[in-house]
């Protein structure tokens, strides 16, 4: 594999380009309108225009990005995140113009797309699931009957859904009529499939997934898990491995676990298996993410493994260089994603020019990003500016260096996530690691920042006052000893 074309932008873009040019491979960038001056654009050793910014016509273009590639020879696609890395029909697409997908296969990719089909799938591989419906529920009498089995309070999820789309809590049977309604409706709108299915609402639940490598020669291996409770709007925000929370003997069940859903599909590349834990450590199976994750970052800090490196070996067939007992935890890694998102507005995008645009560095930290000062940043994608990622011998130690980085980062022109990750690491909660998916609502108010600013200002404020009455004793002692002291000076 001498070249390959990355169909993304934007920090994952440039993270796999990096990846590639270490590996000797030559890259080729593609890029909407918007994206003309973007750095992941500069770094690529070919670049080709899309079209206009909406990502409908451009990074979506499927046949426009596959006409890219056979014009440029090509040797594989890396689809990144977002956009068309799980859009089974692209994967099939690009193996047929016989080039190599660097990802999963079509099929695996079609299954586990649909939470229904991957909970069908993994069902004879002793997978515990959490109490549901085995099928899409259009009928409010059927959800009512099966709401009624179960028990309250139900989650309605979106099949086809994912980033909390389509999704319901219902704690009272007198609204589950209109829920699901609802869920259908903005599933449809969002995925073009209105089917929804019914579960038993795990309360406190973590969100705890589990990385795995598989390669074509039948090797699987799990690469320990990461925690990904501290979510707005059902979305992720701030990511550690290992879990504080996970034991040995739950983290070796959970990852052998993972091997299994993955082997149900003849799953092969790099892949995350999502679960739900409770207060008790019992997990339940949620859902395949046939991709690489935005938080992989965690996993290679911890691991020393290149998960860029090892999909695009996988997809030249080679076998996995290691088996589970070769691989070991070494320290601890938090992520902070930095959106460029107003917390105290309920997590508002915030759109602009960065006029100051500063990332900080030192020991144990990483920024992957995509963006540079001076930059535009679009309404066109998703918010994220960067991923801030700290590492430590220990979790203290990375929580530390965290703190620290985020304070160092200087970022001016749009609103960012950066106080609210400073929030978050913290609290109490978080430092103690006794906390869950209900992070924000609980501890979060669009008030907590300013409250965390005031005692910065109100300690500045005495700073200056005294600094100010100093000066003025000083100013005054002065005038009284040498009325004449500015004659002396001339």
């Amino acid at each position: 594999m001498k070249k390959i074309l990355v169909a993304n932008r934007g920090e994952i873009a440039l993270r796999v380009m990096r990846t590639a040019r270490r590996m000797g491979i030559q890259t080729v960038a593609v890029y909407s309108e918007a994206d003309r001056n973007a750095p992941h654009v500069r770094f690529a050793d070919e670049a080709y225009l899309l079209g206009p910014a909406p990502s409908n016509e451009s990074y979506l273009k499927m046949d426009k990005i596959l006409e890219i590639a056979l014009r440029t020879g090509v040797d594989g696609i890396h689809p990144g995140y977002g956009f068309l890395s799980e859009q089974a029909v692209f994967a099939e697409k690009v193996e047929r113009a016989g080039i190599a997908y660097i990802g999963p296969k079509p099929h695996a990719i079609e299954v586990m797309g649909s939470k229904l089909a991957a909970k069908e799938a993994v069902k004879p591989f002793d997978i515990p699931m959490v109490p549901g419906s085995a099928h899409a529920i259009t009928d409010p009498e059927e959800a009512r009957q099966l709401a009624d089995q179960i028990g309250y309070p139900i989650l309605l999820k979106a099949s086809a859904g994912g980033g909390g789309k389509g999704m319901r809590i219902v704690d009272h049977a007198n609204d589950l009529a209109s829920q699901l309604d609802r869920a259908s409706s903005e599933a449809l709108a969002a995925f073009g499939d209105g089917s929804v299915f019914l579960e038993k609402y795990v309360r406190s639940p973590r969100h705890i997934e589990v990385q795995i490598l598989a390669d074509t020669h039948g090797n699987t291996v799990y690469l320990f898990e990461r925690e990904c409770s501290v979510q707005r709007r059902h979305q992720k925000v701030v990511e550690e491995a290992p879990s504080s929370f996970v034991t040995p003997e739950v983290r070796k069940a959970i990852g052998e676990a993972a091997v299994r859903v993955a082997q149900a599909c003849g799953y092969v590349n790099a892949g995350t298996v999502e679960f739900l834990m409770d207060e008790h450590r019992a997990f339940y199976f949620l859902e395949m993410n046939t991709r690489l994750q935005v938080e992989h970052p965690v996993t290679e800090m911890i691991t020393g493994l290149d998960l860029v490196e090892w999909q695009i070996r996988i997809a030249r067939g080679e076998p996995l260089g290691f088996t589970q007992e070769d691989l070991a935890i070494r320290g601890h890694a938090i992520e902070l994603r930095v959106y460029a998102e107003d917390p105290e507005s309920n997590f508002l995008p915030s759109t602009g020019t960065l006029i100051t645009y500063s990332e900080p560095s030192g020991e144990g930290i990483r920024v992957d990003s995509g963006f540079e000062e001076g930059m535009e940043v679009p309404v066109y994608y998703d918010p994220m500016l960067a991923k801030l990622i700290a590492y430590g011998q220990d979790r203290e130690e990375a929580r530390q260096r965290l703190i620290k980085a985020i304070q160092e980062y200087d970022v001016e022109g749009v609103a960012t996530t950066l106080p609210f990750g400073l929030f978050v690491a913290r609290h109490d909660a978080f430092i103690s690691g006794n906390f869950d998916t209900h992070f924000v609502p609980n501890y979060f108010t669009s008030d907590s920042i300013a409250d965390m600013r005031e005692p910065t200002a109100r300690a500045a404020g005495i700073l200056a006052a005294y600094l100010h009455h100093q000066d003025g004793l000083r100013l005054k002692l002065t005038h009284d000893q040498n009325p004449h002291w500015y004659e002396k000076r001339r």
